[in-house]
Parts: C-alpha cells; structure tokens; sequence
C-alpha cells in the first residue's frame, strides 16, 4: 500500500513577503536591523529608531547637523544596541541605545568608514569590547566605545582608534568592504576581511585573559607577509560576505561571497587550522544578470540558500545544487531596491527602497531538501529530513534500494526494499532473478521485523521461507570445506533466528510445519535445537536415546527438571548407566514421586546384578530415610531388595521401623511372607513380634537361638498366664529337644512365674533328683516364706478389726455444743430455728441448706433415690385420717412407722450428711465449675442491665 499525500490548501512560499504599513516623511537613506532593533536614516537629519517588540512606539531623534553632510552608511551590533551612523564627510556618529543625543567619534574623524566587525564576545549593550573598523582606503582599525554609567557622556565614548592592518590589492590599497570576527576552539580567532576580489582570513590565538587587549597580535603574526586570501579577476566595485547562526550565541555554521565573478559559498571549519571555509562552491551569475547594468546589490544567507537582491527583484538559489528556487518581481512605482539585510537572531529579511520597506518571513525552509539530498545520492541526510514525512520516507528508501541495487550492493538495497511500502512480491522477484538468495534473506528478516503482531498470517509465510532458505544455504555452504566460517556465521544466524523471541509465538504455532522442514533437509542437528527452543524436551530426550546418547539425554532431563520426562525416559536410561541415572533422581529430590519410578526399578532389578540391584537399594533408601517417605509402596520394595541381597539390612531395617503397628509403613503380612520365602527367620521373628503374635514367634525363634525366644516370651507383660506357657515352651524345648538339665534350670531362674513343678513332667523318669535338688528346696523355702506371710497378714487384719470396732464405740460416746447464737453457715439465719447439721469440722447447716447445697452436685443415681426417700419419709409423716382407732392400735402403728421413718432418715443423712459441703471433695470437685450456669448466663447478664 503506498501513501496519499493530499493537501487541502496551497502550501505557504519559503520566502512570505510583507509590506510593511509604513509610508517615510522623507526618502529612506539607510536601513539596520538587529535583535529586533530596527534603526532608519530618513531625509538628511532624521534617524527612526523602533522596537519590532512594541512597533507603535518608535523614537526619532536628530542629528542636529547643519552642513550638508548625508548619511553614507549604519552599522548597528547584534544586541542592537550600539549604532555607528558613518557620514559622507568622512566622520562617524555614535547612538547608544538607551540614550537620545548622538555623539561625534572624534578619533574617528578624517576615515570614510565602509565596515564594522564587532565583538560578539565581550561586547554588552555599554561597551562594544575591542572591535574591528573597515575603511574605504583600505585600512582597518581597532576601537572601542563605551558609554559610563550615571550621566550622557562623563568622557569621550571612542576609548581609543588605532591603525592595526591595510588590505591591498595588485593595484594598491582596496576598500575595506566587509569584516567578521570568529572565535575557534582552544582560544583561537578567526578574522575575515574582503575587498572587491580578495576574501582574507586571518588566524591567529589570544592569550586566555588578554581578549580584552584586542587583535592587535593577530594582525601583527602578518606583517611581515600577506595572509592566506581567495582572489576572482571581476569586480563591480564592491563585494559583500553574508553568514549563516543555526543559534543565537553559536558561531556561523556557512558563508556566501557575493563579488565579481558570482557567489562563493560553503561551510565554515573551525578545526582546520589556517582557513575555516570549507566545501567552497561558487555560483556563476546567469545571463540575466549583468554586472555592468543590473548589478547584485545586496546578499543575505539562510540554511539552504542565499538571496540576491538585484535593483528590481529577488532571487533566491539553493545552496545544495545551486539552482534558483525563487524570485519575486518588484513593481516600478516602489522604486529602485536599495539594500537587503537579514537580523540574525529571529532570521528575517528586510528590503527597503527609498519610498517602502518590505519584511520576508523564512517558513519551512528544509521542506524541500529531501528530494535535492536525494538526487545528489546524499540519501542518510535525505531521510534526515524527511522523517516527519513518511509519504517522503518512503520514497527516498525506494530510490536509496534502487540505487545500492543498481551498484550490486544488495545487502544495502534489501535493507533499504523492507521499510518501503513497494510491492512484497515485486522485491521478492527482483532478487531472486538476480540470484541474490542472500540479499533476499536480508529482506524477509527486515520485512518480518517491521510487521505488526496482528499480521500472523504474513508473519507465518515469512517464517517458514526463511527456514527454507537457511536450511538450503547451510546445505550448500557444509559440503564445502573451503567456506568453513561462512558456514559457522550462516548456522549462527540462523540460531538467532530460531530463537528470536519476536519469532517465538510463531514458531510454536507453526512447530509441526518447522519440524517436516528439517526432516526433510536431514538436519538433526537443528532439529534438536529447534525442540529445545520449543520446549519440546521429551522430542529432544528421544533422539539422543535412539541415537544411544544416554549421557546427553540425562543431561537435557537433569537440566529441565520434568518430572513427566524423568518417568517416562527412566526405563531405558537406567538399563545403561544407573549410577547416573540414580544420582540424577536424589538430585531431584522430593519433585519426584518414587512410586512411578518402581516399575523402571523393578524391571531393571530383575535382569540385573547384585551390584546393580545395589544402586535401586541406594534410591529407596534415600527416599525412606532422606526424604521421609512414608508409601507403603516404596517400603515393601526396599524390604523385597534387602530381603534378596542384603539380610543384614533388612533386619536392621525392621528394628529401625519400630513395634508399634501403627507408626510401620511396610506392609507387615507381606513383609512376613517375603521374609518367609528367603529363610530370613529372625526377621520373621521380629515380624511376629510385631503382629502380637508371641507363640508363633517363640517357636520360630527356638529354631534359631532360645535367648531369642526368651526375649519374646517376656513381651507380653499383661498376660502372665501367657507368659507362662511361652516359658514353658522354652523349657520343654530345652529340655525334650537339647535335653540340658542345667539350660533348664536357668529358665526357671529367669521367670519368676514358672515352678520346679511346671517344668518336672518334661524330664524323662530316668533322670535323678540330684540334678533339682536344689530347685526343689528353694521351692519348698519359697512355700514357706508364702506361709509365714499369709499367718502375719492374718494378724494384722485382727488387730485392725479390733481397732475399728473400738473407734465405732467411741464415736457413738460422741458431742458438740452449739450455742443459741450460732448461725447456718449457707443462709447465717439462727441455726436453732430448724433441723441442722453439725459437723466435726465445725460447720453446721439447717437440714433444707445443706440439702439444696448437696443435691445438684450429687450423682444422677444418688439423686433419684434421695427424692424416693424423701417421698417416703414425707408418706410416714402424715397424720391418720380415723381420730376413734382404739389406743393400743394406734400405739402399734406408731411404733411400727417410727422404726422405718428412723431407717429413712438414716438413709438420707448418708446421702446429705455423708461430707461437710465446705471441707469435704464436692468442693474440691466444684473448683472449676464456673459461677454462673452457661445455660442462664443470657439471664443472668440481662438482670445487670
């Protein structure tokens, strides 16, 4: 797609002409502007100052001339403050500024002055600093003026005018037309002086400190001989040097020489060391232009042209291919032109002729300059500018690819196609025909660079033919010895491609495509590559293993750390080299789940080597005991592996795992029988143990050591009568099956429970008593002792039977005294009121206090059968309804009811009165009972309110 470049409107001129709404009382002599000071000579006594900031307040002040003295020339410094007015008397008047009345120069007096080089260095707006002064006889003098402060003039302003130089030219001394002071770099000027042919420069260093002190040492380096100076054979009896600031208070950037001949122009070189003009061109007059009729008067210099000012029209060239660009005609009733001047601080161009003055404005003088930088090949400052402009961008890029392409310099040209808006195809076709598949790559990697995320479709299409074309020239440049490092820089890029992170979506989305490519062309190599960048590792993994690359495929698992590769890889991996393999899994760690790699073990044990088998042992153990896992699988494998190659490990093992069934991660019945089939009996022994299952261990274990047996028959502390019969296992084994007496003998002392009787129906008939002898008295001395202690307990229960009964007697015999004061210790209303208790404690409750006291602390049971022996007291205690019973019945009745209302009461007070409420446990039992009810706390909370 190309550009529209539309405009709505026509676009402005460069050069925008302004007549200036100003008609003169008198003929205008002389015109000076300078940082937007303008400063008019009118009629023969009149000078018009105005400010272009406030243009409706001029100043007009006289020169208070009387003679006939006209105006020859002004000279005004870039502050605009300092305005030289030289007379046709040969005299020079001076006008500050900031004052009204001019001043006579005398020192000045006698010199028709044609130029001012001013000091835009040290100059301010009351003193000039050291300046340069040009006059028509050739000579050029060094002045200064100052005003002082406080009063008009306390002293003469010109502080001194002394001859320091005479330029001449083959005919003798030449006026002095033009001056212009630089300054270079390190302390060094640059002083430019022109006649009517000649251009000189002088070149010269001022000491740092010593400005002040002027030029005078400069001029003085050339008096012995003439400075270096350009000369041209024409003359029309002047010339005028005109100069271009890029900035206000930075030095002039290009020249241009309006003389005889033409105009000189170029740059300006401070580096250099004896002449700063630079790149020097010189524009010949055309044919409408005649020296001797129509003769340029004035010239001025912009960025990219200079301006001539002829008596009747304006042209403008440009300073790039020296062609007049511009050229305004001006009407005969304003009159002959009479000067053109440029005020270099806000770059505008003034004309004036006697009668009107006309104002150029400079707008976008570098629209253009493009397409001249582009016809003269200059392309970089072409798209410099044009940058702005993409419309123009464009079409500089397309002439820069045609041009690099036209010279064979391809590279360039396809750098240059890609960021044009040319036709993809078109470009594509132009390489390929001319055989250039380099410079065709250039321009994909360049066009796929500069295409937008949105355009997937082109984005694929690039891609994929770039692939194409790499893998064809690595193909091409690899059978070639000789082009060995083109090869290595070509495989380079490539990678870079692939893994260019721009690429990356798309490279993935089109990975199947990408991956057919490199088949096809055979190049494993990047194929691995290219599935590395991808992430496709377990592609990467099967290659080296088909490849049989085992080590660099546990490189590429090791690397990547996934956990899905290492399970599906482990199989073959660890066929070959299992160290490796086993390091690369504890290298892991607990990212790996142990269990999907029993199957690779597993099949891996079975085929393998006891040292082999040693490395699967190295894995589990670090997961039981590095990693802590608890798997029962993972335990009953490493149980499997020590119970085919290490029995000494296993039991270990088993210990090490503890009794406790529930903390055992292995798989106990299992365990036993795998146990079992390798002949390991003490560890079946241990299992056993385990299990609870002591009979089965104690006989296993006598088949292999009877200490073993011994320490299980003792495991089951809480059954003695199992203990027993272990015991007496061990000792029937000893003594029916290793038939040693005194082995016999030494279990009954290491049980207490087993007797010289339980162990005598095993020994044989034949066998004498001597052998228990011993045994059988100690068992009757024990017996004894049995005896002797039974008869002392005996006693002792008498005499505490005896103690008891005597206590019972004695609390019957027992009181205490209350007073008629003494209060309930629960209400602390009198206690004699109603029935009370009295306890040895001292406290005492009425009957119903103590009762509500006691009864929500007592035990449900407890509670219940209180309130039946209430209900039963209560039923004793009412009166009899017949009042005619005969008297002896009623008597038999009472007493009959007062025995069981006397046996309910004693049964209560058991229940009530068993514990002081205050001494007794239900206190002791109430310390965390909390203070109010949790179930009437709302209720209780509500009445504090």
């Amino acid at each position: 797609s190309g550009y529209v470049n539309a405009r709505l409107e026509k676009e402005t001129p460069i050069f925008n002409k302004q007549r200036i709404d100003f008609a003169p009382p008198e003929k205008i002599n002389s015109l000076v502007v300078s940082s937007n000071q303008l400063c008019m000579s009118l009629g023969k006594d009149t000078l018009l100052r105005i400010d272009l900031g406030k243009p409706d307040e001029p100043n007009q002040v006289e020169l208070g001339r009387k003679d006939e003295a006209k105006v020859y020339k002004m000279f005004l410094d870039h502050t605009g403050s300092h305005l030289l007015i030289a007379l046709n008397t040969s005299e020079c008047l001076y006008l500050n500024r900031s004052v009204q009345k001019v001043r006579a120069l005398s020192r000045w007096k006698g010199h028709l002055i044609e130029s001012v080089g001013w000091n835009k260095f040290l100059g301010s707006e009351t003193n000039t600093g050291p300046i340069l002064v040009g006059t028509a006889q050739g000579q050029i003098y060094e002045a200064e003026i100052s005003v002082s402060e406080g009063s008009l003039f306390s002293t003469n302003p010109d502080q001194y005018f002394r001859q320091v130089y005479t330029l001449e030219e083959e005919s003798g001394p030449a006026p002095v037309c033009c001056l212009e002071i630089e300054r270079g770099m390190e302390g060094k000027f640059f002083i430019i002086a022109t006649t009517r042919k000649r251009l000189f420069q002088f070149v010269g260093k001022v000491p740092e400190g010593t400005e002040q002190q002027g030029f005078s040492s400069i001029f003085a380096t050339h008096a012995d001989h003439l400075p270096s100076f350009r000369e041209f054979p024409a003359s029309f009896g002047f010339s005028e040097i005109a100069f271009y600031t890029p900035k206000l208070r930075s030095n002039p950037r290009s020249f241009a020489w309006m003389m005889g001949n033409g105009v000189l122009y170029g740059t300006l070189d401070y580096s250099r060391p004896d002449s700063i003009l630079s790149d020097e061109r010189v524009w010949v007059y055309p044919s409408d232009i005649d020296i001797t009729v129509n003769k340029p008067i004035s010239i001025v210099l912009t960025q990219f042209h200079f301006l001539l000012l002829l008596p009747d029209r304006v042209k403008a060239v440009c300073t790039l291919n020296g062609q007049v660009v511009f050229q305004d005609l001006f009407l005969e009733k304003f009159g002959l032109l009479t000067r053109m001047i440029k005020d270099p601080t806000v770059q505008q161009i003034w004309i004036h002729t006697e009668k009107v003055v006309f104002r150029y404005h400079v707008q976008r003088e570098s629209r253009d300059v493009w397409k001249m930088y582009m016809n003269m090949n200059k392309f970089d400052l072409a798209k410099e500018y044009c940058k702005d402009r993409p419309e123009c961008l464009d079409i500089v890029l397309a002439k820069e690819a045609e041009h690099c392409f036209q010279n064979k310099r391809y590279l360039d040209s396809a750098k240059c196609y890609a960021l044009t808006q040319n036709y993809f195809e078109e470009i594509a076709l132009k390489f390929i025909e001319a055989k250039q598949e380099e410079a065709l790559m250039e321009f994909l990697i360049k066009k796929l660079s500069n295409l937008k995320p949105s355009e997937k479709t082109q984005t694929t299409l690039l891609t994929t033919w770039l692939t194409e074309l790499y893998l064809n020239r690595l193909g091409v440049l690899e059978g070639d010895p000789s082009q060995r490092n083109l090869y290595l820089d070509t495989r380079e890029k490539f990678r870079t491609f692939l893994s260019s992170p721009k690429n990356k979506d798309c490279l993935f989305n089109n990975r199947a495509s990408i991956y057919e490519l490199l088949a096809s062309h055979g190049d494993t190599e990047h194929m691995v590559y290219f599935a590395v960048i991808m992430q496709d590792y377990e592609r990467v993994v099967a290659h080296h293993c088909q490849h049989d690359e085992y080590d660099e495929a546990l490189n590429v698992l090791s690397r990547h750390r996934d956990e899905k590769l290492f399970y599906k890889f482990s199989p073959v991996l660890i066929q070959h080299i299992p160290k490796k393999v086993v390091d690369a899994w504890i290298s892991m760690g607990s990212r790996l789940d142990a269990r999907n790699l029993i199957p690779a073990l597993v099949n891996y044990s079975q085929s393998a080597s006891t040292q082999q088998i040693n490395e699967a042992i190295r894995y589990m153990e670090f997961c039981v005991y590095q990693l802590e896992e608890t798997q029962q699988a993972i335990h009953n494998y490493l149980l499997s592996l020590y119970a085919l190659c290490r029995p000494d490990s296993l039991l270990s093992y088993l210990e090490q795992a503890g009794t406790n069934p529930n903390r055992i991660h292995y798989d106990l019945k299992y365990a036993l029988r795998l146990c079992a089939e390798h002949g390991h009996h003490r560890a079946c022994v241990h299992i056993y143990k385990v299990m609870e299952l002591y009979e089965e261990a104690v006989d296993l274990a006598l088949q292999v050591d009877v200490d073993l047996a011994k320490s299980c028959a003792d495991l089951p502390e809480d059954d003695e009568e199992l203990r027993k019969k272990l015991w007496l296992k061990i000792a029937c084994h000893v003594v029916q099956e290793e038939k040693d007496v005194k082995k016999a003998m030494a279990c009954l002392s290491s049980c207490a429970l087993l007797k010289i009787e339980d162990v005598l129906p095993f020994f044989p008939d034949f066998v004498t008593i001597d052998h228990f002898k011993e045994a059988i008295c100690n068992s009757l001395e024990d017996y004894n002792k049995h005896i002797e202690e039974l008869k002392r307990e005996m006693e002792e229960a008498t005499q505490s039977a005896k103690r008891i009964r005597e206590d019972i007697q004695e609390m019957r015999n027992k009181y205490g005294s209350v007073e008629p004061q003494e209060k309930c210790a629960a209400c602390d209303f009198p206690l004699l009121n109603r029935p009370f208790y009295l306890f040895l404690c001292g406290h005492m409750f009425h009957y119903d206090c103590l009762l509500q006291a006691v009864f929500p602390n007592l035990p449900a049971y407890k509670q219940a059968k209180l309130e039946d022996l209430q209900k039963k007291l209560a039923a004793t205690s009412q009166p009899s309804k017949s009042h005619h019973r005969p008297k002896d019945a009623d008597t038999v009745s009472l007493g009959k009811g007062q025995q069981s209302r006397e046996q309910i009461k004693a049964d209560i007070d058991d229940i009530v009165a068993a514990e002081c409420v205050y001494c007794g446990e239900l206190m002791i039992r109430s310390i965390d009972k909390p203070f109010i009810d949790p179930q009437k706390y709302e209720e209780e909370m509500q009445s504090w309110l």
